[in-house]
């Protein structure tokens, strides 16, 4: 039996399975090895040859978007309206056959933009160039889903799922869960919050399917068995997505409305472009990036080349490595003025100070 018909007869087994306290330590164990089956068939042979010939391509900017969607629902309109770059476009289904980079700038930062593929259904059980696809998409910044407005739903649930199967969890934060193995000891569990879809007989019956019979699980969410699995597995990407609802020129005003109900949503037509700026505005706010503008001393601040660096990696140091690594070695201190400075005329920092976005940096040197 292949991987994949392993696959549907556990999917299967869990459709016929009635949700209760009785069957969910079973289903917990079902729902575990289907994330083993998925890891086993998602993960590339040694006769695989990688991601394969066009996909993997050379990355540039700040941060980088990818474009997912169905065939023939505008990416390629799109990415060539924003960047420049030409990517081919035609009205019958896979123009596109490999990534496609482009980059567009965005308040004074780079952005990679990498049109993908047009995925199927069935990607996440190797259909197509499924894996290729989404591997590509697992290491972008940023998630465009690409959808046709005369079947947005439909087509979102679709493309959730196959993303869902290769690991990746849409707009999303980790589960706060600390899981740590041990040598001997059992299974101890401890919880801060309620847990409402979890206990511990469910927990040893997912850990046991893992082979895992000693370990220490702290729950600080309200967690359930996909989340304890995620953690398990290790290897699940949180991506932030907007949901860009194409063609809106072939809908009136009032299905317009109901498109906005769909949450992380942005409407437009690539045809006409229409409704592009708000779409580039979310997809800064998405992207979180942070501008920290220079001024060298007795001059006035550069407004025209800001370092934009990620909102995680945010300190005076992470700047000045960013700069050069030998200025680190020459750093007394900074001056900082903007909204993480405590006082307006300035505020003398260290290097772990917290930069927050356009705010403006002077650096001293020893």
């Amino acid at each position: 039996m292949t991987t994949v018909q392993k696959i549907k007869d556990i999917e299967d087994e869990m459709a016929k399975t009635q949700k209760n306290k009785a069957t969910s330590a079973h289903l917990g164990i079902l729902k575990s090895k289907l994330a083993k089956l998925r890891r086993e068939l998602l993960t590339p042979t040694s006769s695989g040859g990688g991601a394969g010939v066009g996909f993997d391509v050379a990355r540039t900017g700040i941060a980088s978007v990818g474009f997912v969607g169905f065939p023939s629902v505008g990416k390629s309109s799109l990415m060539s309206g924003l960047t420049g770059t030409t990517s081919e476009v035609a009205a019958y289904e896979f123009t596109t056959l490999t990534t496609v980079p482009g980059t567009m700038n965005v308040h004074g930062a780079k952005v990679q933009i990498l049109d993908l593929p047009g995925i199927i259904e069935g990607a996440k059980d190797g259909k197509g160039r499924g894996r290729q696809v989404i591997a590509v998409a697992r290491s972008c910044n940023l998630l465009f889903l690409v959808l046709d407005v005369c079947k947005p739903l439909g087509d979102k649930k679709i493309i959730e799922d196959e993303l869902e199967g290769f690991g990746i969890r849409l707009n999303k934060s980790p589960p706060n869960i600390t899981f740590r193995k041990k040598d001997k000891g059992g299974i101890n569990m401890t919880n801060t919050v309620p847990l409402n879809h979890l206990d511990f007989d469910m927990v040893r019956a997912i850990l046991s399917e893992y082979k895992i019979h000693n370990a220490d699980v702290a729950f600080r969410c309200d967690a359930n068995e996909d989340d304890l699995i995620d953690v398990v597995e290790g290897n699940r990407i949180y991506i932030p997505a907007i949901y860009v609802l194409n063609k809106i020129d072939a809908i009136s005003i009032q299905e317009l409305d109901l498109l906005y109900r769909i949450p992380n949503s942005v409407p437009i037509s690539a045809r006409q472009w229409w409704n592009i700026d708000e779409l580039i505005e979310v997809m800064w706010e998405k992207l979180d990036l942070v501008r920290v503008y220079t001024k060298p001393r007795g001059q006035q601040p550069d407004y025209s080349s800001p370092v934009v660096l990620r909102s995680h990696r945010c300190t005076v140091e992470d700047f000045c490595q960013s700069i050069h690594k030998d200025i680190i070695k020459q750093f007394k201190y900074a001056i900082v003025w903007g909204t993480s400075a405590k006082h307006s005329r300035g505020h003398k920092a260290g290097l772990a100070h917290r930069l927050e976005d356009e705010d403006v940096l002077c650096i001293v040197k020893k």
